[in-house]
């Protein structure tokens, strides 16, 4: 009998469950369940689905709320993503098949459990994070190739190109940016692969270079969508490395880039500058040259200095212009509590929040050792994921472009939300219609606030520095 009287109450109290939310929804509070995915190094989740986080509304007045406003639209989002170094290349391609494959599809596919990375940017010869130095045209001390006979994409088709092959039949839409660290030395001024400033008789040769590279990788089935024309412009101590001033930059674009990208039939966006947002009058001028804007698509920056916020000031004095974020590392050995709160506040949150139209995370792959690197290249930089063999480990980067590029798919848009204190957070609409939320406890205790968007509200808790992502 106690067996029997259990059963109806259970059958009740779900019938009255389902009534609940029959109500709701015809009321226009609740038109779909929503969805939460959470890491929080406290309770080590780590980017889990978590919907139970999520509840009804609460109904006291000091609960902080999140309103999400989809009238109110900004800039469409081209992804998420990583740098695909080429020592990041060369640890995948060694990996044996079944685990690479498995790898590749955890990280660009989006069904499943899958990250779905949307965005990617390599190198124009060599990084960095490439185990040499090289070019695509190195010559003997002393000769010069200015008609770029011996133009060759040979190191890049020793990993590279296989695996982004690779990643195309997985994500053929994927972006791709290619920045350059460094031209053939016998461009510079130094002869040097570090530092030195583009000899301006080769300008012209540079630019040729450029769309022999394109040409190149179209030629391998590889599109790519944006170069910017330096990496790094105003660091000189890389190795490789380059300067280039703004106006070398402006007058670069203006009198050779723009037009010979133009009569070779080249579409691929120039994005200048490509370091940090301490200078924002650096992009600013550049785009002051009448001649030169009109040939640039945006800007891009690194975080090693200055504030985010800089971005919007370029936004302002160009509105017209786009906006991207290109690069942010993550030093050995990595600390997730750390890296979140740094992060996702700044990157993942506050970049689009500044018009950025991506996010990239430096770098995708090393081993153990943080390699591999050039003689003087980073040997701190700790990848997304560290490979050893077919041994993968999932480190922050991973964990903190997954929380946006598994939702916030190509053609979204950031839409408004008011900023909460302690509670930094970002808002898309995705092409599917659905509105994603990421949220960040940047706090020192646990807080629970409501979620607006629409005619619903909810409420959901994230403990000290964890973040989720609600797609609602």
């Amino acid at each position: 009998m106690n067996k029997r009287k259990s059963l109806i109450f259970t059958l009740v109290i779900a019938l009255c469950a389902q009534v609940t939310l029959v109500n709701a929804q015809s009321k226009g509070t609740l038109k779909s369940k929503p969805q939460m995915w959470l890491t929080d190094p406290s309770d080590s989740v780590l980017f889990k689905q978590q919907d139970n986080k999520i509840g009804p509304a609460s109904k006291d007045a000091s609960t902080p709320v999140i309103t999400v406003d989809k009238r109110k639209v900004y800039q469409q989002m081209d992804g998420f993503g990583f740098a695909l170094t080429g020592g990041s290349a060369a640890l995948i391609n060694q990996m044996s098949g079944p685990e690479q494959a498995r790898l590749l599809n955890e990280l660009f596919a989006q069904d499943k459990s899958n990250i779905g990375v949307s965005y990617l940017r390599i190198s124009i010869g060599a990084s960095d994070l490439d185990d040499h130095v090289f070019s695509y045209d190195d010559l003997p001390a002393g000769e010069t190739d200015p008609e770029l006979k011996k133009f060759s994409l040979d190191n890049d088709q020793k990993a590279l190109i296989p695996v982004l092959k690779k990643i195309l039949a997985i994500n053929p839409n994927i972006k791709i940016l290619g920045s350059p660290w460094s031209p053939p030395v016998w461009m510079k001024t130094n002869n040097s692969t570090i530092g030195g400033n583009l000899k301006p008789e080769y300008y012209h040769a540079y630019a040729q270079y450029f769309i022999r590279y394109i040409k190149g990788m179209q030629a391998n089935g590889i599109r790519i969508d944006a170069v910017t024309l330096q990496n790094e412009p105003l660091n000189p101590k890389n190795n490789p490395s380059m300067v280039m001033e703004a106006a070398e930059q402006a007058a670069f674009i203006a009198k050779n880039v723009g037009p010979e990208f133009k009569a070779a039939g080249i579409k691929t966006k120039i994005i200048l500058y490509d370091h940090n947002a301490d200078r924002p009058d650096y992009p600013i001028d550049v785009l002051n040259n009448a001649e030169a804007k009109k040939y640039t698509d945006g800007s891009a920056f690194h975080l090693y200095g200055g504030q985010i916020e800089a971005l919007s000031q370029v936004h302002d004095a160009h509105p017209d212009k786009n906006l991207y974020f290109t690069e942010e590392w993550v030093g050995a050995p990595g600390d997730l509590k750390k890296e979140l709160d740094f992060h996702m506040k700044d990157i993942i949150i506050g970049a689009p929040r500044n018009w950025c139209r991506n996010v990239i995370e430096w770098n995708l792959a090393a081993d153990q050792d943080q390699n591999p690197h050039t003689p003087g290249g980073c040997d701190r930089c700790l990848g997304a994921i560290t490979i050893i063999k077919d041994a993968v480990t999932r480190n922050p980067a991973y964990y903190i472009i997954a929380h946006a590029s598994k939702f916030v798919r190509p053609g979204s848009k950031r839409i408004a939300s008011n900023l909460v204190t302690n509670l930094p957070n970002v808002a898309f609409v995705t092409p599917a219609g659905k509105t994603v939320l990421i949220v960040f406890n940047n706090g020192q205790t646990t807080q629970k606030f409501n979620i607006k968007y629409g005619s619903n509200e909810v409420s959901s808790v994230l403990n000290a520095n964890a973040v989720g992502t609600y797609v609602l």
